[in-house]
């Protein structure tokens, strides 16, 4: 059984930055993909960032590119989601995900066995 918490998000102005946490206890952290995902009210839950778990290559969802970033500290067994430039449309609930067996990123929410409690980003314009 792996459990997820998540630390960050609140209330910010357009163009702030924001850094969420997740924080990991049980299962194999070194090596397991860690992911972060968003739901909007009224939307689907999307992918919005993802690490591998096999020498940490990344994914990006295309509207976060070159402002949001993803990383780990395997020794905290803490992933991160660095949130840059942030938009009215980043308004969401976030939730860093994992799963078991191979060490690839997914991007789909039903790939994902284990997820954080959410945490709340309200971006004001």
């Amino acid at each position: 059984q792996v459990y997820l918490v998540e630390s960050g998000g609140g209330l910010v102005q357009a163009g702030a930055s924001l850094k969420h946490s997740c924080t990991a206890s049980g299962g194999s952290f070194n090596t397991s993909a860690m992911a972060w995902f968003r739901q909007a009210p009224g939307k689907a839950r999307e992918f919005v960032a993802g690490l591998s778990g096999s020498g940490g290559g990344t994914m990006y969802e295309e509207s976060v590119k070159g402002r949001f970033t993803i990383s780990r500290d395997n020794a905290e067994r803490r992933v991160y989601l660095q949130m840059n430039t942030v938009k009215p449309e980043d308004t969401a609930v976030y939730y860093c995900a994992t799963l078991t067996g191979p060490p690839s990123c997914k991007i789909f929410p039903y790939e994902y066995e284990y997820w954080g409690q959410g945490t709340q980003v309200t971006v004001s314009s």
